[in-house]
């Protein structure tokens, strides 16, 4: 995306958080900034989760009266930190959400179903709420869990777009047929997903999407989003990965060299946020590896898009010589209508070595399954993690928490 508009936004961007945000004022103190073109942005520093970790307070651009909201990372890879929202940030979400929900087919007259929290400061339910109403849409705001109470919504007030964890859907498969409900005689048309990937490297649906379309005929829209970023990728009908909003982030896929990538090409998503009044980021590793996709789509729009991600960069594992990304895992478990719920954790061993234990139901751990588990366990992983075997309703309280915004697969201990 180098055009002229491009560099003059991150200009604005840049000049703007050097004047108000501690950080940036040390970040890039040795760094003339008077004159800046591409080649002159591409040798600024990096902003790393660290450096929002170690100095939050100092990315504030406002006065502490001017922030309208305090919302958090989710704190799944490292401690959460906080982002300050202005009113105009807010503004900016609702933009953001209501092109992302235009991309699926989504418009004015239809009926959103929520299925994530839209409290405990969390941005993704703050933004899909805002992105409806300025869609002129309607929202259910049921939040997660409950297939019960899901259900009876669905079947009263006839959502035609659900929003969910893609794992959740499977658990409201499971209970419509043990209550007699079709699903496919129902009014939802398609689910926006969020939290988990049901894409392949190569956009073919995982086996997460297959288990839900095994069952239950919706469309399945796959996004890509974060907190810092305030804004997010979504598919559009082509399913050929997540758009750029180009107008609200600027995005770099690179090497480890830090070289840009080539069309089709993997490596770490940096971004630089556009048009933000309360934390700007500038050139931010989010540690998120995914291909990059340069031209057009089929759909006709030609802005960038990203693939599923296909492994963070602080959540590499090295077990027995084998390097394992957590989806690798998640593939094999999520393959198996056997199994509904199932927790990993990683953790070293006394001479610093990481270690995998995968905790299962109880009511596997003599079935036939479990020989092919560790089947596939070799075949793909290479290497047989040891397992833990446990009643169901405690697995599930471990990995459906009250107070997590989607659920535990995965601790870093």
């Amino acid at each position: 995306m180098e055009n002229s508009k491009a560099l003059e936004q991150l200009v604005d961007t840049i000049q703007y958080a050097v004047k108000h945000a501690p950080f940036y004022q040390k970040h890039f103190a040795k760094h003339s900034l008077e004159q800046l073109n591409w080649e002159t942005f591409r040798t600024l520093p990096f902003t790393t989760k660290e450096d929002l970790s170690q100095s939050n307070r100092d990315f504030l651009c406002v006065p502490s009266d001017q922030i309208a909201e305090y919302v958090t990372t989710s704190g799944t890879s490292g401690k959460p930190v906080t982002l300050y929202l202005t009113k105009q940030d807010l503004l900016r979400l609702a933009k953001n959400e209501k092109e992302s929900f235009e991309l699926t087919g989504a418009k004015s007259g239809d009926l959103f179903q929520l299925m994530t929290t839209i409290d405990k400061q969390f941005m993704a339910g703050l933004a899909y709420y805002l992105g409806v109403q300025e869609l002129n849409a309607g929202m259910i705001r049921i939040g997660p869990g409950v297939p019960a109470l899901q259900w009876n919504s669905i079947l009263e007030n006839k959502p035609t777009i659900l929003i969910a964890v893609p794992s959740f859907l499977i658990t409201l498969i499971d209970y419509a047929k043990q209550n007699g409900i079709d699903v496919n005689q129902t009014s939802v048309r398609s689910a926006i997903c969020i939290g988990e990937p049901i894409r392949e490297d190569d956009l073919s649906e995982n086996v997460l999407a297959k288990r839900i379309h095994a069952d239950w005929n919706i469309e399945l829209f796959s996004t890509y989003a974060s907190t810092e970023m305030g804004a997010a990728f979504t598919e559009c009908q082509a399913h050929q990965g997540g758009h750029l909003n180009e107008d609200l982030i600027y995005l770099e896929v690179l090497d480890e060299e830090g070289n840009e990538l080539a069309h089709g090409e993997k490596g770490e998503i940096v971004i630089s946020t556009l048009g933000t009044e309360g934390t700007p980021l500038i050139r931010y590793k989010t540690g998120d590896v995914a291909r990059i996709y340069r031209e057009p789509c089929s759909c006709g729009r030609t802005s960038p898009r990203v693939g599923p991600i296909l492994g963070r960069k602080n959540q590499m594992i090295k077990f027995k010589g084998t390097t394992i990304f957590p989806p690798s895992i998640y593939e094999i478990f999520d393959s198996r209508s056997e199994i509904t719920c199932y927790k990993i954790e990683v953790a070293k061993d006394y001479l610093g070595h990481d270690t995998i234990t995968i905790l299962l139901e109880n009511r596997i751990e003599h079935s036939p399954v479990m020989n092919q588990i560790i089947e596939d366990c070799k075949a793909k992983l290479r290497v047989v993690p040891h397992f833990v075997f446990l009643e169901t309703d405690y697995l599930r309280s471990q990995v459906f928490k009250n107070h997590m915004r989607k659920p535990e697969k995965i601790i870093f201990k």
